[in-house]
């Protein structure tokens, strides 16, 4: 079975946006086995402490990372590679990998540093830009859509 990992940086506040990623993980749950990790965003009161903000993070997100050297990391980055739901499909599970890690930073974006690794792949949901607790539901959908289609389950039309 596929495993998933979903690493954010800051929790779900909005009870809808709660509510619609834990309705994608609960239909996600027969066709991969699904891990969501959250780490605390750090505290920000002045925009000059933009830079070491992302550093701090990039450290932690650095850090959780060192576990899956042997698995493919989607980073969801604004400046990353777009797909339409079937490409995205296509693209998951060409490799047919075993795990699979997404990645969404704090609200700042990501470090330089994670960048580096070379098992990153940069991918954009959108050119639009997304509160960070919708993009998740965002993802959990696009995970499931991308399954379905894999699978030939009617969900994708």
């Amino acid at each position: 079975m596929l495993k998933i990992t979903i690493l954010a940086v800051g929790k779900i506040k909005n009870e809808n946006f709660k509510k619609a990623f834990e309705e994608y993980l609960k239909r996600l749950s027969p066709y991969a086995s699904l891990k969501v990790d959250e780490l605390d965003p750090e505290p920000f009161y002045d925009n000059s402490d933009k830079e070491k903000i992302k550093e701090k993070e990039g450290k932690k997100i650095a850090k959780y990372l060192e576990k899956f050297k042997q698995s493919k990391i989607f980073i969801l980055d604004e400046k990353g590679k777009e797909f339409n739901s079937t490409n995205f499909s296509e693209f998951l599970f060409k490799n047919e990998l075993d795990e699979i890690v997404f990645v969404i930073a704090g609200t700042l974006g990501f470090s330089e540093e994670i960048f580096g690794y070379k098992n990153v792949i940069k991918i954009s949901l959108s050119q639009m830009t997304f509160p960070h607790e919708f993009a998740r539901v965002i993802l959990a959908e696009q995970i499931y859509r991308a399954i379905a289609i894999n699978k030939n389950k009617s969900y994708h039309y």
